[in-house]
């Protein structure tokens, strides 16, 4: 686990946990790399505003597959409720 110190502004970025992100991701890091002070006043402020834009709509994409999932889920419960109170009814 990494933990972030008071210079970074932002929590460490990992590719693998934004895969839809991952070139925004690097493109993001190389610019904080490539200009150490310039970061400072607004040098990397567009990718920024591109990140984030990415991690909303890969939560929004996660959600709704969250959602789908919970669903079918739901579904399921109710058949085996349904189910079980038929053979309750049954005996």
């Amino acid at each position: 686990v990494r933990v972030p110190t008071s210079l970074e502004m932002h929590p460490h970025l990992t590719l693998h946990r934004h895969p839809m992100c991952a070139e925004i991701i690097e493109e993001f890091q190389k610019c904080h790399v490539d200009h150490p002070i310039k970061k400072f006043f607004g040098e990397c402020t567009d990718l920024k505003i591109k990140l984030d834009r990415c991690f909303r709509q890969e939560k929004a994409v996660k959600r709704k597959a969250n959602f789908e999932e919970s669903m079918k889920f739901k579904e399921r419960l109710q058949a085996y409720k349904k189910e079980m109170a038929e053979k309750e009814n049954e005996s």
